[in-house]
């Protein structure tokens, strides 16, 4: 999932727990909030390895086919599309993150297709 998606979807996870707590569950506002919370889920698969010890849960790995994350993108021992002079554009930056989320929204379409 997307760091913007997520950041929004949280704030909406606590609108959402505010109508459940005042008893608003079939309301409009909170279908709307159910569809949204549902729709950035779609792309959500894979796996977590847990730990599980005298009540506390340590996360030991996550792996996805569906993961944002990009070696090439990320790493300055990788030649990829950032360069260090585009940090003093950070339209360049950002964008590398909509790209690469547009990139795997293809293959999901095309798998889909199949």
């Amino acid at each position: 999932m997307d760091r913007e998606v997520r950041r929004i979807k949280q704030g909406l996870s606590l609108k959402f727990s505010e109508l459940v707590y005042n008893g608003f569950w079939h309301s409009p506002e909170g279908e709307f909030l159910r569809h949204c919370i549902a729709r950035s889920q779609q792309a959500v698969a894979g796996t977590v390895r847990l730990s599980v010890f005298k009540g506390h849960v340590s996360i030991l790995g996550r792996a996805s086919p569906c993961s944002l994350y990009n070696e090439e993108l990320v790493s300055m021992n990788v030649q990829g599309d950032y360069e260090p002079a585009d940090a003093t554009g950070f339209i360049n930056i950002n964008s590398l993150r909509l790209k690469e989320y547009h990139r795997l929204q293809s293959k999901v379409t095309a798998k889909q297709a199949e």
